[in-house]
């Protein structure tokens, strides 16, 4: 809890999560346009999912499409999401209608694209830079289970990469907790890694999150940024997540509408 408050006074009191995810379903709507309503359900703060689905059936809805705010998949992000959502869902009474599920888009075209275009927008002109991707963590024996998040975490990555071919890169992973083992190398190892290597000029590209949260301000911003200053990093720039970049927003439109086309082919 201490940590925690920490993360918030350092953020100015609150998250910016909501707002940035409200503001994707905006422009989402915008794009999609008529016959669609976008609403957004989070886990662990309003609007929860039971204020979704009320928002939901004010209308006379055919279907649902359930659209992770996570690209790659892991059944403790959106599969647990899924879970809760169906848990509500059926106990709540609402009419039946077809959920139509999204488990990721890890390797779209134009989710690649977007990442791609974000980070050139953000990284100065003409200036060398290194690439470490920070990905959420997950404890080990989530991945040895099957769970595909740590294979579809790197292909992005890669597809990422074919854009920036002479670009060096590596891929860590943050914010573990507790004593379990965790999927390595951590973030910070690594940049301890590079800095010994010599790397002077990195770029840190969050690479599962969408919007900005603790762990983008927090531990990208202000932890990690300390740390490479104190390892000799002279140029750190952090490339923002997403949030409402274009060419993200028209990937997720499209992911929905091929979603539905594949549904209504079933």
């Amino acid at each position: 809890a201490v940590k925690t408050r920490h993360y918030y006074e350092f953020m100015g009191g609150r998250s910016p999560q909501r707002e940035q995810t409200e503001e994707q379903a905006r422009e989402l709507q915008r794009v999609l346009g008529e016959g669609y309503r976008v609403v957004v359900a989070m886990r662990y703060w309003h609007p929860f999912t039971e204020e979704a689905l009320e928002a939901l059936f004010e209308e006379r809805i055919e279907r649902i499409v359930l659209l992770p705010m996570y690209p790659q998949f892991s059944r403790t992000t959106t599969g647990s999401s899924f879970r809760e959502f169906e848990r509500v869902y059926r106990r709540g009474g609402y009419p039946e209608v077809p959920l139509i599920k999204i488990h990721d888009y890890h390797d779209h075209p134009l989710y690649v694209k977007a990442m791609v275009r974000n980070i050139e927008e953000s990284l100065p002109e003409g200036k060398d830079y290194f690439f470490l991707f920070s990905a959420h963590s997950l404890p080990l024996y989530v991945i040895e289970e099957g769970d595909p998040y740590q294979r579809q975490t790197e292909r992005t990555v890669e597809l990422i990469m074919e854009h920036f071919p002479t670009v060096g890169y590596r891929l860590g992973y943050q914010s573990r907790i507790g004593p379990v083992k965790w999927l390595e190398p951590s973030t910070e190892e690594l940049l301890r890694e590079l800095a010994g290597e010599g790397i002077r000029k990195l770029a840190v590209v969050p690479v599962s999150f969408v919007c900005e949260h603790s762990e983008t301000l927090y531990e990208l911003d202000y932890q990690l940024r300390q740390l490479a200053q104190e390892l000799g990093i002279t140029s750190y720039v952090r490339i923002p997540t997403l949030r409402s970049h274009p060419l993200f927003i028209e990937a997720l439109a499209r992911i929905v509408r091929s979603a539905e086309r594949e549904h209504a082919q079933v």
